[in-house]
Formats: C-alpha cells, structure tokens, sequence
C-alpha cells in the first residue's frame, strides 16, 4: 500500500459523513478521492459511487443497514477494503456482508469508540465475576432523535459482551423490550432499553443490580469526530489485510494472545 492511503466516503451528505470527510482532512496520511451518496444526491464533492470506489483504497461507510449491504458486492467486486459503521442489520445483510469479506477485508464494527471497546472488556470481566442468580444486568442507551435503529449497535456489542462473560448466547437471554404485565424477570436476561431525543452524540450504560447494591458502567461520546477518528484507525488497519470480517476489537489489538 501506499503511505497515503486514498479514502472514498459513503453516505457524503450524511452528519457522519462530513465528519469523517472533515476529519481525514486533516491527516497526511489520508487522501479524499471522492464521497457519494444515494442515487441522483448532489452536493458539493459528490461523485458517482463507482468512481469513488475505483479511485480509493478504502471504502468507508456509515449509511444505513440496507445501504450498507448494497454496497458491500461492489467494493467487493473492485477489490477494495471497506470499513462499515453502520447498524440495524438483519441476518440477510450480514449475510450479504459475510459473502463479501470472502473476498476483501472488511473492519465492521457497532460503534469506533476507543472507549466504548474498552468498556466492552470491563462488562465482560463483571460479567463474568457477578452471578447471574444474584446480579440482574441492564444495558441503557441514548441518541439523537434522527437514529434509525434501537437498540443501538453499540448496546447490542455491550450486551453481547456481558452474555460472553457468563458464557450464555445474547439471543437467547437477551430481552429488548417490556411492556404490560411480563411478569418475574428471568434469572440470567440481559434487557436493552432505548431513549430517543434531541441531538444526544451517544450514552451507554450497563447496570448490574443485586438486592442490596447497584454497579454501573458508562460511556459517554460529546463529539462526533471521536467515531471518524476510529473509523480512520480501522480505515488505516485494514488496508492491505487479507479478507475476513473484522471488528474494532481487531484493530485496537484486543484478541491477540
């Protein structure tokens, strides 16, 4: 690979976007060489999607699920690498991005927080060490009122962890919503809750409660460049990688050894 390595942006006009449009540009070590959007979207920059892709090194993308699984087959069939930030897939679009990562790496991840991912070791580790007979866990989140999906990627990789910690399957223990009489809870369910408002960047809390005492885990985003600069890392990391599906887990080196 180059040292400078030619970045084609996906989703242009969105907030995320700019942002990382924004924010590559002011690292030496990236090169923009085109943002797109959906069909027919103009804007300053905008290029065709195809012209993107072929010009870059890396894809990065942070649209929406189906978006995503749309794009996936064509950076694919470019041989470039991609890094997706988006959420809400369904299993037919992780399908579609599985396929894909046969052929070209692809770093996709539920949140690019440094912090975050961290946090994600710590819930395991609790998770691990609190009974699920005397601990109940809890993951709380909060965005702006224009997120699409609930609960966010970010919980559901929270969850997912605190689930791996007690050896359990998330999908068979988690729980994402409650209404009307649900009756006792079950020993060992991981629930979700989703708020929705104003423009919250990202709030992230895992709860531990017992009888007597309560043990939270928290992690708060204030800027939207914190994501870019993540994204950039993994954009940075997987250039060049042999094909597979990666998380930021593998970027920031947390499974080796």
């Amino acid at each position: 690979m180059a040292d400078v390595i030619k970045i084609a942006v996906a989703g242009a006009l969105g907030r995320m976007g700019q942002v990382v449009q924004a924010t590559l540009a002011d690292d030496p070590g990236f090169r923009l060489v085109g943002g797109f959007d959906r069909p027919g979207a103009a804007g300053e920059g905008v290029v065709p999607a195809d012209q993107a892709i072929a010009a870059s090194d890396v894809v990065v993308d942070f649209t929406i699920a189906a978006a995503s699984a749309e794009l996936a087959p064509k950076v694919a069939a470019a041989g470039k690498a991609l890094v997706i930030g988006s959420t809400g897939f369904d299993d037919a679009q992780l399908a579609v991005i599985r396929e894909a990562a046969r052929e070209i790496p692809i770093v996709r991840a539920g949140n690019f927080s440094l912090g975050l991912n961290m946090l994600m070791g710590l819930v395991a580790r609790a998770a691990r060490a609190l009974p699920a007979e005397a601990w109940d866990i809890e993951v709380v989140e909060a965005h702006h009122r224009r997120k699409v999906d609930a609960p966010s990627g970010a919980a559901l990789m929270l969850g997912a962890a605190a689930a791996d910690g007690r050896g359990a399957d998330l999908a068979k223990v988690g729980r994402r919503s409650r209404d009307g009489i649900t009756g006792e809870r079950p020993v060992g369910e991981i629930g979700f809750s989703a708020i929705r408002g104003g423009g919250v960047v990202g709030e992230h809390s895992v709860i531990f409660a017992a009888e007597d005492e309560i043990l939270t885990l928290s992690h708060s985003a204030r800027d939207r460049s914190l994501f870019a600069r993540g994204a950039l890392a993994a954009a940075r990391w997987v250039a060049g990688r042999p094909p597979g599906e990666y998380d930021m887990q593998d970027v920031l080196g947390m499974k080796d050894g």
